[in-house]
């Protein structure tokens, strides 16, 4: 029981007017009321707390199965009042480790009525967290006291990659297969026979399908050429290679990097997957810790959140080499291989140059670097004192030794895309979606 607002004024509504009452009183007549007083306001507040207890609101929870990490994950709390209108505060005891959009919720309900409230939790860590009991305070009916207890309701729960942007990147793909989005066939690029059509101007004459087209002439006069249109190849190999390492501990936007690269990870595969090539992937460090082999279908993206969900970064320095190396033993035919890591400078790029250059002509290579926006926007940042000046010159050099790197790798016909560690995941997708319209691959 906590008393509540209205019992706080009423008591020093009596110490001000205790001064009056001597006027009238005497001292000890005086403090003998002002004592009666607070004894009956006290009273109320018992009798009014203990009369609530038989009034008290239901309140269930409802979590989604599976946590997103860096997403707003909404929690349902259903409240019911059963027999009169309640007032209520709601404490939900939920991970310390979450970020929370509003940590006490207050609302009113109606007598016999339910009521839905609604809040985010965002978690920045992956794994698995302890959600307690819920917390309630119902103001009585004459508003002297909180009745104040916990609704036993803890529970363990999971933190799993960003799940709710899979989902989206899901209904993305499906649409564009279904063809409610307009799926763009180009000529000449491809090597499996999607349809033949009607010659437009501007097509190239080499695709031309005579034969058909003689077909054609021959039942029906005055009919214009038919044209072979080809797509790309869809039963390929895909291979991902998440870094573990120490550059992948440090956390941008909120997130470690190795977060926002096993997003990324999640969703090229799924697009992969959706494609219908075969998706395989590795987690390294200074050796494979991980290897899920190439497989297809889409029941195989549930096998790597299961296998992925629980690695952590690590303090140790990678071995591109040796991960690569794992990789050519693995995998004989040509395969696009991504390699998801960070940069520091030129000479830090070295083994990582190195071990791609391995990889072609006979794999197709794709460096995939995180880069801390931060760094971003102290580089693009005017500057008034020179302190900020020397960050800004470091930040500068930084961006500068990474364009040397990525040029270097290009040299080796290495792909590269370095993007915010925040927007690699969307940047990455569609550059693969653009890599399988030309079958670069």
């Amino acid at each position: 029981m906590v008393p509540a607002r209205r019992v706080y004024l009423l008591l020093v509504l009596g110490i001000a007017i205790a001064p009056i009452l001597c006027f009238f009183l005497s001292i000890p007549a005086s403090i003998a009321v002002i004592l009666l007083f607070d004894i009956l306001v006290l009273g109320l507040m018992i009798v009014d707390g203990l009369r609530s207890r038989t009034l008290r609101v239901e309140i269930q929870r409802e979590l989604p199965p599976r946590l997103s990490i860096g997403r707003d994950n909404p929690v349902l709390l259903t409240v019911k009042s059963p027999k009169s209108q309640a007032v209520i505060q709601i404490r939900d005891y939920y991970p310390a480790e979450f970020g929370v959009s509003a940590t006490t919720l207050q609302t009113t309900v109606a007598s016999n009525s339910t009521q839905e409230l609604t809040y985010t939790v965002n978690p920045t860590q992956r794994g698995q967290f302890p959600w307690g009991n819920i917390q309630v305070r119902q103001l009585g009916r004459w508003g002297f006291a909180w009745d104040d207890w916990q609704i036993p309701q803890s529970l363990p729960v999971k933190v799993y990659p960003d799940l709710l942007g899979l989902r989206s990147l899901s209904i993305k793909l499906t649409l564009q297969s279904s063809g409610s989005i307009r799926k763009v066939r180009q000529m000449g690029i491809g090597t499996e026979f999607a349809e033949l059509r009607n010659y437009r101007t501007g097509d190239d004459l080499r695709f031309i399908d005579w034969k058909a087209t003689a077909r054609r002439v021959g039942a029906y006069s005055n009919t214009p050429p038919l044209v072979r249109v080809l797509e790309p190849e869809q039963e390929q190999t895909l291979l991902i290679l998440l870094d573990r390492g120490r550059l992948m501990t440090a956390k941008v936007q909120g997130l470690q990097r190795f977060d926002w690269g096993m997003n990324a990870t999640l969703s090229l595969a799924l697009a992969g997957l959706h494609r219908g090539d075969r998706v395989g992937v590795g987690v390294f460090d200074r050796q494979m810790h991980t290897w899920i082999a190439p497989e297809r279908g889409q029941s195989h993206l549930s096998q790597l959140i299961d296998r992925l969900t629980p690695i952590q970064p690590v303090l140790l320095e990678s071995d591109y080499l040796g991960a690569v190396t794992s990789v050519v033993q693995r995998q004989t035919r040509r395969a696009l291989v991504v390699v998801i890591t960070d940069l520091v400078d030129v000479t830090a790029s070295t083994e990582l140059l190195a071990a791609l250059s391995k990889l072609a002509p006979r794999y197709l290579p794709f460096c995939v670097t995180l880069r801390d926006p931060q760094v971003d926007r102290l580089a693009h940042t005017f500057t008034e004192n020179v302190t900020e000046t020397y960050g800004r010159a470091v930040a500068l050099d930084l961006l500068a030794q990474r364009q040397v790197a990525f040029a270097q790798l290009k040299q080796k016909g290495v792909l590269v895309l370095d993007a915010p560690a925040n927007q690699i995941t969307d940047q990455l997708v569609e550059r693969y979606l653009q890599l399988k319209a030309r079958n670069q691959l």
